[in-house]
């Protein structure tokens, strides 16, 4: 489980990596992060957090910590980038990538419970209306 959340992740990487902009980086974020494949990783996530919470080791959640770290460190580099090349504007960064992380998590298992029905459209849409009012997106030239 822990090595597939570490691949999925590692793509993500090195997704938003490639990215020509922090803008370009949150878009492809939100876009792989809700995808019709999506769903088995969202089920395997809910259960990585769902076995920390039973897991005897502290090895293993001190292992989820440093992964919602990073993945949080991802979503700000996002967004600093993007302030910083003045597509954004925003005041509370961490503020910003903590809802972010919320509201991807808040939406997968919704779209995995379907209560109420969501799609990946409906998700993504949601998602990047969150980065577009949070960030006070500046249109483009």
């Amino acid at each position: 489980m822990v090595l597939q959340i570490e691949r999925y992740y590692a793509a993500l990487d090195e997704a938003s990596d490639r990215a020509t902009s922090g803008a370009e980086g949150l878009r492809l974020l939100v876009d792989a992060l809700f995808t019709e494949d999506t769903d088995r990783h969202w089920r395997m996530w809910f259960e990585y957090w769902n076995a920390g919470e039973h897991h005897p080791d502290q090895a293993f959640a001190r292992g989820q910590d440093r992964r919602y770290a990073t993945w949080h460190q991802q979503i700000r580099t996002l967004a600093e980038r993007g302030v910083a090349d003045g597509e954004f504007s925003c005041d509370d960064l961490d503020g910003f990538t903590v809802r972010f992380a919320a509201l991807a998590d808040g939406l997968a298992l919704q779209r995995l419970r379907q209560a109420p029905p969501l799609t990946t459209e409906h998700a993504r849409r949601h998602m990047n209306h969150f980065v577009e009012t949070e960030l006070r997106a500046r249109p483009r030239p």
